[in-house]
């Protein structure tokens, strides 16, 4: 009797086993594996105690947490500017009607820094694709109580979405700005400005990682005036991750420039030539190659070229093969060179290096030498460095000739009337007075007009000093080694709209 009673409690606790796994119990494994799990990116919307707060991109992940429920992760969120951080939704049960798929769930956040203390209540449908949600937030924030609402409404993911939030490159095409901005490792854009220029709407070309969206958008005029700073958000193609810059003017700079469009005629008859303007400021070779005729010498090193220009006028550079006619007076070679300073005139029979006196003063820290050139070297390279007579003069076999183009800072030092002694073709390449120098490396030829942009870097051991004054001297030749008669006729140096970025 005993024994019949235990096998009927046996079979009816297996029955009771058996009911509870009944075949009638939903599994959504399928369903959340294939359909529902996955990432959705879409709009969040803000609302505190009825004020909204706008809306941002946002992307949301679900994944299975069992045969019937799900996880959600919302990374980033905030709200009222509080970053609350990743909201976490475990275990959020799945019912289904229609196809349509809803779920519930409940977390807590607490922001310890802010004072923020909150219960997230959740509920949302999944269905074809789409994921809505509606977060309940009652959130503590000290002793105030705030009542937030957040809704979403996103698409799902197809897993191809690119995840970069970068921009890659913020320029301007705008004359006021002097140097383009600078994307740097905090994500701050900086760039600078030509002093008074109106920086009330500039508009930035921006690229941005393949698919991201950045707002504000490319081609959007900003304001950039008095300091501010205008903010830049980037969000990847999945949404997935967020990224802001902020952008602003970190400084004004001037700029000397020398566009060779004004020219006077100089001299009469053979000597008849044209020098460029300003000549308070500009000098050239051809102030003492225009006393070359009274020896039979034809032609000038220096022209304005009204044809083959970027803008207006360029000044053209011609090196002279006067070898021919090499005497105590007359050199092997005349380089086409033009300089800031002065033309000795007075020096240019007794000592051909010291009427070059380079520099003019310059009251700003020099940044940038910049402009257009092109280059033609002659086909005979010479060597007249002190050649007398012609058949002193050595031709060099298989020597191509190069231009020059380079800007010195130098500090100024004043003779016994206050006024600077000015380096000159002997000493503006070594002098210990130099500051900061910028130079083209490349000086071979260049058959279309080529843009350079030269920084001016310090030499060793020197700094800029505000409180010292200094001359700055730009020089510009034909041949390299012109100064001392070597190079090759005919190689022509084109210059236009030449300027120096100072700051």
């Amino acid at each position: 009797m005993k024994k019949s009673l235990f096998y009927l409690f046996a079979l009816i606790c297996s029955m009771g086993v058996f009911t509870g796994c009944s075949d009638d119990d939903p599994d959504y494994t399928q369903v959340i594996e294939t359909e529902i799990a996955g990432g959705y990116k879409g709009e969040l919307n803000v609302n505190v105690d009825g004020n909204d707060l706008g809306s941002s991109y946002q992307k949301i992940t679900v994944e299975k947490a069992g045969a019937t429920a799900i996880n959600l992760y919302i990374k980033d969120f905030s709200f009222m500017s509080i970053p609350v951080g990743d909201v976490e939704l475990l275990n959020c049960p799945l019912s289904e009607s229609n196809g349509s798929y809803t779920f519930t769930g409940t977390t807590t956040v607490k922001v310890e820094s802010a004072g923020l203390d909150a219960s997230v209540d959740a509920q949302g449908t999944a269905a074809d694709g789409k994921l809505s949600l509606n977060l309940a937030i009652k959130a503590m924030l000290g002793e105030l109580e705030q009542n937030v609402k957040v809704t979403f409404e996103g698409t799902k993911l197809n897993g191809t979405e690119a995840t970069g939030a970068d921009i890659t490159s913020f320029t301007f095409d705008n004359e006021g700005v002097s140097e383009q901005p600078v994307i740097n490792a905090d994500n701050t854009i900086t760039f600078k400005v030509y002093e008074g220029a109106d920086v009330t709407a500039l508009v930035p070309t921006i690229v941005v990682s393949e698919g991201a969206t950045v707002t504000p958008a490319t081609g959007v005029a900003q304001d950039f005036s008095n300091g501010k700073v205008v903010t830049y958000t980037v969000v990847s193609e999945d949404y997935g991750t967020t990224k802001v810059y902020k952008a602003s003017v970190s400084g004004s700079q001037t700029v000397l420039s020398f566009t060779f469009d004004e020219w006077k005629e100089v001299g009469q008859g053979l000597s008849l030539h044209e020098e460029p303007l300003p000549d308070d400021l500009l000098a050239s070779s051809v102030q003492g190659a225009s006393l070359l005729f009274l020896y039979g010498v034809k032609g000038f090193p220096v022209y304005q070229e009204k044809e083959d220009v970027i803008a207006g006028s360029a000044i053209k550079l011609v090196t002279m093969d006067t070898s021919d006619k090499t005497n105590a007076l007359v050199p092997a070679l005349t380089a086409g060179s033009v300089f800031t300073g002065k033309f000795n005139i007075g020096l240019a029979i007794s000592d051909k290096l010291a009427s070059t006196q380079f520099g003019i003063p310059y009251d700003k820290k020099p940044v940038t030498l910049r402009g257009w050139y092109k280059y033609t070297p002659g086909e005979k390279y010479i060597d007249g460095e002190g050649a007398k007579k012609p058949e002193e003069v050595e031709v060099i076999e298989g020597q191509v000739d190069e231009c020059a183009i380079q800007a010195i800072l130098y500090e100024e030092q004043l003779d016994s009337k206050g006024n600077n002694i000015p380096l000159n073709g002997q000493d503006i390449n070594t002098s210990d007075r130099r500051v900061a120098v910028a130079v083209l490396s490349d000086g071979s030829a260049k058959a279309d007009w080529t843009k350079f942009e030269l920084p001016f870097e310090m030499l060793e051991g020197k700094t800029y000093d505000a409180g010292k004054k200094y001359q700055l001297a730009v020089v510009c030749s034909s041949s390299k080694l012109g100064d001392v008669f070597k190079g090759a006729g005919g190689s022509t140096l084109m210059l236009d709209e030449l300027e120096i970025i100072g700051e």
